[in-house]
């Protein structure tokens, strides 16, 4: 068999952002290559800018043409900005998957509570495992992360091994899991490691990210001193925090109650994998009022915010099993993603309301980043000694930071890219080649969108400036056969001199219509495209915004 031309890497999201990871791994040559795909995420939609829109999804209409090439797709871990694309993206690849046990079961389960799933089939793979996909030999290295089975991938091919770092962190004392694996990590910098394609997150920071154990005995001493009920929110996804929150709580003679539907499927995924094996039972949430306060500690979904999460409804006095009093203590072990301060302040103001201390990281060691600051990044790159690396996962910042600190590193060749770029990683100078399509899906409902699709683009106008509705009727000759109707929908009453705007555009209408030549009014397009223009004219005159304006003209 002739040797390959080429191996490339593109990212098709996760690049100039966090969140949708979708990175590709390309060998063969320019006109017949094969493909392995490593995750497939997702980021969340913001209702500021993007208002009904979800889930946001990486483009993979590259992928779809390529589709009979993709050997598989390989997950690093079960957080959603790397896994959560699979249900609403796969029915277009439908090529085989691979995870270990945990990430499969927690994918399984998400499955479950879905209405009408695909049937999408998971290969489960042991930590440590190697997998053979096409020309492509996948090894799992176990790295420290706040998920259990975070895993690095060393993609080795004739060409080269390529490490994947995914998120990681070094941390000597994890609480779960093993700690990263220095050892194979070294070794594969011993035989020789073409790039190294890694973790940007926190590139922007100095020293070591502190240690899960750290944050468990900060929580535990926080618990033991609460005086009333002890709510901790938290990613649910973090097993390793909350057995250190269950181990506090059996520690202060607390009851655990777990409180919302993604933490229940969490801890029941976590159970059946053996890692909350030693820690006792946790009580449904219908228990919570049964149990004294300084007896109770509510593990709860909501810690970015979100409007239908359990935290969200006790700030507002709106959950139906869990309420907080006065004296009550709400502990935040998590850190807000940006783009959710608002919606997590709005909590922080209603539990302040309430009579509720809030604790946070911002004056308690409750919380720690599952991605490596500057000294762990050097470290990564001392161990596996790159010829090449590529900074993903990150804004342009983090890419900035992390090419910076692997030039001073004295890594060879540092290359920076954005998603849809095709980099040659060898043989021979490798740099950016080519460009691939890449963008982004808009979970929409039930319906995947465009970023360019009409609704999207309209309900954003629709929010900053409403709409208007005409309806006129006409004559043969070219007549009004009655009074237009006009519905203003989004815009204001009344006018600043408290005029009526309705009737302002109503007359707006008629003396459009009635001062347009017989030939134009007779011309349906022609009179809906006349009253369209002269209606958001009149309405930016009294109010100074332009609205979304739709004309029907019928003919009677």
């Amino acid at each position: 068999m002739a040797r390959p031309d080429e191996l490339t890497f593109a990212p098709l999201g996760g690049v100039g952002e966090i969140g949708m990871n979708l990175s590709i791994y390309g060998l063969g040559s320019r006109h017949q290559r094969a493909w392995l795909a490593v995750d497939l995420g997702v980021s969340f939609g913001d209702e500021e800018h993007l208002p009904g829109i979800d889930l946001i999804m990486p483009d993979i209409s590259f992928l779809e043409k390529e589709r009979k090439n993709l050997v598989g797709i390989v997950l690093t871990h079960a957080h959603e900005d790397h896994f959560g694309a699979i249900i609403d993206l796969w029915p277009k690849l439908q090529c085989p998957i691979y995870a270990t046990r945990f990430s499969a079961a927690l994918f399984e389960a998400k499955l479950e509570g879905e209405r009408n799933p695909p049937k999408i089939p998971v290969t489960v793979v042991p930590s440590g495992g190697r997998i053979d996909l096409g020309p492509f030999n996948v090894e799992f290295i176990p790295v420290a992360h706040s998920i259990p089975e975070s895993h690095a991938l060393a993609i080795h091919t004739e060409l080269g091994t390529v490490l994947h770092t995914g998120d990681w962190k070094l941390d000597p004392t994890p609480i779960m899991g093993p700690p990263t694996d220095e050892k194979r990590l070294r070794e594969l910098g011993e035989a020789g490691v073409l790039a190294l394609v890694g973790d940007s997150t926190n590139a922007v920071r100095d020293g070591r990210s502190p240690s899960e154990a750290e944050v468990a005995t900060i929580i535990t001493g926080l618990v033991k001193s609460a005086k009333g009920r002890v709510a901790v929110t938290t990613f649910a996804s973090n097993v390793a925090r909350v057995k250190a929150v269950a181990d506090a709580a059996r520690a202060a003679d607390r009851e655990v109650v777990v409180v919302g539907r993604a933490m229940e499927r969490v801890v029941q995924v976590a159970r059946e994998c053996g890692y909350l094996d030693g820690t006792k039972s946790f009580r449904g949430m219908d228990l919570y009022g049964h149990f004294p306060p300084d007896k109770v500690l509510a593990i709860c979904t909501g810690s970015q915010g979100e409007p239908r999460a359990a935290l969200a409804r006790i700030a507002s006095n709106d959950h139906p099993a869990v309420t907080l009093n006065k004296g009550d203590t709400v502990i935040f072990s998590s850190r807000t993603i940006p783009g959710n301060e608002k919606a997590v302040g709005s909590i922080i103001n209603g539990l302040v309301d309430q009579g509720v201390e809030v604790i946070t990281d911002r004056t308690h060691l409750v919380h720690v980043s599952g991605h490596p600051r500057r000294d762990e990044l050097r470290d990564m790159i001392s161990w596996v000694r790159p010829q090449i690396l590529i900074p993903v996962h990150g804004e342009a910042l983090h890419l900035s930071e992390h090419a910076k600190l692997a030039r001073a590193a004295g890594v060879p060749k540092v290359i920076t890219c954005r998603n849809g770029d095709l980099v040659k990683l060898g043989p021979g100078d490798p740099g950016i080649i080519d460009e691939l399509p890449a963008g982004r899906l808009y979970k929409d409902g039930t319906i995947l969108e465009e970023a360019k699709s009409r609704a999207v683009v309209e309900r954003r106008k629709l929010g900053f400036a409403g709409c208007a509705f005409v309806a006129i009727a006409m004559t043969g000759k070219g007549e009004l056969a009655d009074d237009p109707e006009v519905d203003l929908v989004g815009i204001p009453e009344k006018n600043a001199a408290g005029e009526v705007l309705d009737e302002i555009v109503f007359d707006v209408v008629v003396s459009t219509v009635e001062g347009l030549p017989r030939a134009r009014r007779r011309d349906p397009d022609a009179l809906a495209e006349s009253v369209r223009r002269a209606v958001r004219a009149a309405v930016n005159e009294e109010w100074g915004k332009k609205p979304l304006c739709f004309v029907h003209v019928l003919g009677v």
